[in-house]
């Protein structure tokens, strides 16, 4: 789904989604999720947390997964999985996702929600899974082999949007071909076997994407993200040791001054300032009152978040309740929708 009529397509069917959502938010169910790979960063919360938090808010009916097997899709390893999928839970409270409202539930932990892929593999062909471009993407940045379980990785999304009857998944536009090849298993399973899946839609985000700190995506493998659960001590060595250049001038000019640029747009999205006039004021400060002026302005947006990550994370055994709640919710869900599955299919025994 890489050409502009495509994706005109799909932006009239997020903007259809945003009106009906408006309208009557408890009608639609949505999920999100991540992979327990390390800490969650400014730039998950800007991409798609943020986004999550707002929706729960309105009504949405909000399920989090926390993806433990797709770290096995491009890793050799699952060290540390369990401490990260803890800390996972740790910053979703901490930015408001209120387990009462979302359900945040584990891939492990629901068979039913992974049984799906059995079905689901026979609806697509071997060219289709060659064929996307977010897969691809994926392995050349990781630099692993290509894993069966990255190439199907988009049919194990297309199990956990559909397990639970997702209509929403909120997405970036890179990410558009997953919610495609969704689609399509929905719509071939239900031509094959009888309706039991919507038709889920990629909900689009404004958002830009927020660069790392030298002006490349942020990502933790790049040492440029600032997380969730740094302290203010961390973030102020992060960004003080960030590459600008020599000019003292500054100025927002992302392709030719990337470091300086970054610096820039953190301070921009997190204040909703133009990042041109953040520029202007700076002025011939240079790149130490830039950084200062950064610093600042992550450590007020971050303070009430620290406060309240460092209140739940005095009661551990909250968050394993939370995921356990979760896991039991989502196996419920499963069970059900695996149930419909086998009857449509006729392997009712």
């Amino acid at each position: 789904m890489a050409n502009e009529e495509s994706y005109a397509e799909a932006k009239r069917r997020s903007d259809e989604a945003w009106d009906g959502i408006e309208k009557e938010p408890g009608a639609y169910t949505l999920l999100s999720g991540d992979r327990p790979t390390g800490r969650l960063h400014l730039g998950h919360y800007f991409g798609t947390v943020k986004e999550r938090v707002r929706l729960q808010d309105m009504g949405v009916n909000t399920n989090i997964l926390i993806a433990d097997y797709q770290v096995i899709t491009d890793r050799d390893t699952t060290e540390h999985i369990q401490d990260n999928a803890y800390n996972m839970v740790l910053d979703y409270l901490a930015v408001g996702i209120d387990p009462e409202r979302s359900m945040i539930f584990t891939h492990s932990a629901v068979p039913a929600l992974n049984q799906l892929m059995l079905p689901f593999l026979s609806l697509v062909s071997e060219s289709e899974l060659h064929r996307n471009p977010t897969v691809k993407a994926e392995q050349e940045a990781s630099g692993h082999a290509l894993t069966g379980l990255l190439l199907t990785y988009p049919v194990h999304q297309a199990c956990d949007i559909l397990f639970c009857k997702a209509q929403l998944v909120p997405v970036g536009r890179d990410q558009l071909p997953h919610i495609e090849q969704t689609r399509n298993i929905a719509r071939r399973f239900n031509e094959r076997y009888g309706r039991v899946f919507p038709m889920p839609v990629g909900l689009l985000s404004e958002t830009p994407l927020l660069p790392g700190l030298d002006g490349r995506k942020m990502s933790k493998s790049y040492g440029n993200a600032i997380a969730l659960s740094m302290t203010a001590e961390e973030t102020a060595k992060l960004i003080k040791k960030s590459k600008t250049d020599s000019d003292r001038h500054i100025t927002f000019d992302p392709e030719n001054r990337p470091g300086v640029s970054a610096l820039i747009t953190t301070a921009a999205t997190m204040t909703g300032r133009d990042p041109y006039e953040i520029a202007d004021e700076i002025g011939d400060g240079g790149s130490g009152q830039l950084k200062k002026y950064v610093t600042q302005v992550v450590d007020d947006f971050m303070a009430p978040i620290r406060e309240r990550r460092a209140e739940y994370a005095k009661d551990m055994g909250l968050v394993k309740e939370i995921i356990h709640e979760g896991n039991r919710k989502a196996n419920a869900i499963a069970n059900e929708t695996l149930d419909e599955v086998r009857e449509a299919m006729g392997m009712t025994y």
